[in-house]
């Protein structure tokens, strides 16, 4: 690992020409900037790993955006992502669907934005060539009923409005596409469904029928990258935090994956997760099913 990545954010921003260029970009929002960033990294375990360069890119982003990095707001979120092949951890850019709304909202041309859950029984007539669905809400109980679906909704100032909806195994095979983890039965888009699907309806939605400002491309094109100097990187952000996601429950999930799993194939399904808090439960199973004689799936 190199110095840059060894360093910590604090040391990384005290540099004079990281710290130039933050004041030439933030002026009188620098200090306030400065103390959300190390405030950030100094509670994330997983970020503290992190090429500071990424995370500063990655803040610099949401703040040009006019978006808090407080993750239990829920607009923006700054995730530690680790290259399992090099070793290498940079930092993510990812908005919630709190931010796609904020970023609509701001624009002025939007009267109404919305996004829920779909309960059984809430859909009383569809017309495929339109596109358009008939929903009556459930009063009573609603929490008790089955979640089917998500909805996003959306009318501009100009009197146009839009929906789009999408089934909980639409959804799913969205997130199968976009996470490997999802297909092996645990991780991200498993532990925290309705935050993903809220997010994937919402912006899909945006991106197909609203109005595009500058803001509305930006925050598009950088949401799950990693910022860098001459654009952006996707990664498929497996396994390391996302909103409020800690490093702490990641290891959680993939010791729960290592205790459930009753092949060796199974539990390899895990293995390019694994921090040096799992490893040693990984090591531990992995010789009870070779003793057990489980090596092959059933």
């Amino acid at each position: 690992m190199s110095e840059e990545k060894q360093i910590s954010i604090a040391q990384y921003i005290a540099r004079e020409s990281v710290s130039n260029n933050i004041k030439e970009v933030l002026k009188d929002k620098m200090p306030q900037f400065i103390a959300s960033v190390t405030s950030l990294v100094n509670s994330n375990k997983a970020l503290q790993e992190a090429d500071p360069k990424t995370i500063l890119l990655a803040c610099l982003t949401a703040s040009s955006l006019d978006l808090p990095i407080n993750q239990n707001l829920g607009f923006a979120y700054i995730i530690a992502y680790k290259d399992h092949k090099t070793g290498i951890s940079s930092a993510q850019f990812q908005l919630g669907y709190k931010g796609f709304i904020q970023l609509a909202q701001r624009s002025g041309q939007f009267k109404t934005i919305n996004v829920t859950d779909v309960r059984e029984g809430e859909i009383t007539d569809s017309n495929n060539l339109t596109g358009e669905i008939q929903f009556e809400w459930l009063k009573e109980d609603r929490e008790k009923a089955k979640i089917i679906g998500y909805v996003a909704y959306m009318k501009l100032t100009n009197g146009f409005e839009k929906i789009l909806y999408m089934t909980t195994e639409q959804l799913k095979a969205h997130g199968v596409k976009f996470s490997k983890s999802l297909k092996a039965g645990y991780g991200l888009w498993k532990d925290e469904f309705d935050v993903m699907a809220k997010k994937t309806v919402i912006k899909l939605l945006l991106s197909k029928y609203a109005p595009m400002t500058v803001d509305m491309q930006t925050a598009a094109l950088a949401d799950q990258a990693i910022v860098k100097d001459d654009g952006y990187e996707y990664v498929d952000n497996q396994f390391l935090g996302h909103e409020e996601i800690s490093a702490g429950k990641e290891n959680e999930r993939v010791l729960k994956h290592i205790e459930a799993s009753k092949t060796l194939d199974e539990l390899r399904e895990c293995e390019s997760a694994l921090s040096d808090e799992t490893r040693e439960a990984f090591s531990a199973k992995q010789d009870a099913l070779t003793a057990e004689g489980e090596g092959e799936t059933k």
